[in-house]
């Protein structure tokens, strides 16, 4: 399938994947992730139930505190 994942164009082989799948392929390990589909956020106890598919438009943001 081919997405937009982070602004960039990404070829994954298959044909759709959970949020959580997404991200454990594509490596994301840091703990305090915001994910949206398609514009939509995606809340963490949703990540295994929402699918990504061919087309979408996804976006995992690393959340980051300080000053």
């Amino acid at each position: 399938m081919k997405i937009i994942l982070n602004n960039r164009f990404e070829e994954i082989e298959a044909t759709e994947l959970t949020v959580n799948e997404l991200i454990n392929y594509k490596n994301f390990s840091f703990r305090m992730l915001v994910t949206k589909v398609n514009g939509q956020l995606v809340k963490k106890v949703e990540r295994d139930n929402i699918l990504v598919r061919d087309g979408d438009t996804v976006e995992v943001l690393h959340l980051i505190s300080g000053g």
